[in-house]
């Protein structure tokens, strides 16, 4: 280690050499895996965001394994702070589009336009990355500057409040599809499945929100520490067991129970009211023009008239043909392009 190094240290503890190398090396391996699987079930659409948080997190690591050897390198220090940072809200991107899947493929109870959930959520997410990322940098490289170091935890705690808002309407959507789905009497294994998952994934992200927000009031209680900065920003072990530890369960959890093996990847595919047979519809068709349903995804103005704008094309069944490689919620398709479906348990179009 350099003079330099003696002298100054970013960190507020000596930080660990080993673990962040093998935390890279393991969200790497879950990195891989996801690949493979969206390789397989031909996902990338639907699941995209959840390899760019992959590998943004495992450059992340890499980074902090370069910058505790170099403790006084500010730019090392920047960077692997931005990158560990920024990859829990580009994970989430993925649960969003999930939820806009899941939509479609129970058209019935959408909450809204499935369509539009890529606008609403992950524009906002597009958000959340571009505060976070700024305060992130700020604060890492304020050095003695406490104005500084002080308007980058803001910028960060402003990130942190709005994902956890964004994740908290995530989980009151899935519920009410969910809960709409169970009323109806059409929650079949597959529907069960990704409700879990996108209730768990959601909530992981709410606890490390929840974490960082801590750090950073602690951050606020402790401006221009050198020594004793308080628990959180004085130990190592905070961070991997509330940073790192929820990421890559999420990660784990989406490769376990990869959405590609339950959902179809055709979103006009969708599952009818009898909660069994699976038929490729038109899609989502909302009368109003695309200006109308990006202002207003939710149809306010429909539900005041009482006379929503869309399509409820999943009420003429008869005119939408049965998909012939089986049924999701039956467990007797796959998006694997070699699939071949056991014909007996495929429903033809004479046997419904």
């Amino acid at each position: 280690m350099s003079s330099d190094d003696e002298v100054v240290n970013y960190y507020k503890y000596d930080p660990s050499h080993a673990l962040p190398a093998v935390f890279a090396g393991i969200v790497f391996l879950s990195l891989v895996a996801h690949t493979w699987q969206n390789f397989r079930y031909r996902f990338w659409k639907i699941t995209f965001w959840a390899f760019w948080g992959g590998l943004l997190f495992t450059i992340g690591w890499i980074l902090r394994c370069f910058s505790s050897y170099h403790p006084a390198n500010k730019n090392l220090y920047i960077a692997q702070a931005i990158f560990i940072y920024l990859a829990p809200p580009v994970y989430s991107a993925a649960a969003y589009n999930i939820v806009g899947r899941l939509m479609s493929y129970l058209p019935m109870h959408a909450v809204f336009n499935p369509n539009r959930v890529l606008l609403v959520f992950i524009y906002a997410g597009a958000a959340v990355e571009g505060i976070t990322v700024a305060g992130a940098a700020k604060n890492a490289g304020a050095g003695d500057d406490l104005d500084k170091y002080k308007s980058g935890g803001v910028l960060i705690a402003v990130g942190l409040i709005l994902q956890a808002v964004v994740e908290s309407l995530v989980i009151a959507i899935v519920a009410m599809v969910h809960t709409r789905a169970a009323k109806a009497g059409i929650v079949p294994r597959n529907v069960t499945i990704l409700c879990l998952t996108l209730y768990g994934t959601s909530t992981l992200v709410l606890i490390r929100c929840i974490f960082r927000a801590v750090e950073t009031f602690e951050m606020f209680d402790n401006l221009g520490c050198t020594e004793t900065c308080g628990p959180i920003l004085s130990n190592e072990w905070y961070l991997f067991a509330f940073e790192l530890g929820p990421m890559l369960i999420f990660t784990f959890w989406m490769n376990i129970l990869h959405p590609g093996r339950y959902l179809a990847r055709e979103k006009t595919r969708y599952l009818g009211l009898d909660g069994r047979i699976e038929r490729m519809g038109p899609g989502w068709n909302d009368r109003r023009g695309s200006w109308k349903t990006s202002i207003d995804p939710f149809d306010f103005q429909g539900m005041m008239k009482g006379e929503v704008s869309y399509d409820k094309y999943w009420l003429r069944s008869e005119e939408w043909p049965i998909c012939k490689d089986g049924s999701f919620a039956e467990g007797t398709a796959s998006n694997v392009k070699s699939f071949q479906p056991n014909k007996e348990n495929v429903l033809s179009a004479s046997q419904v």
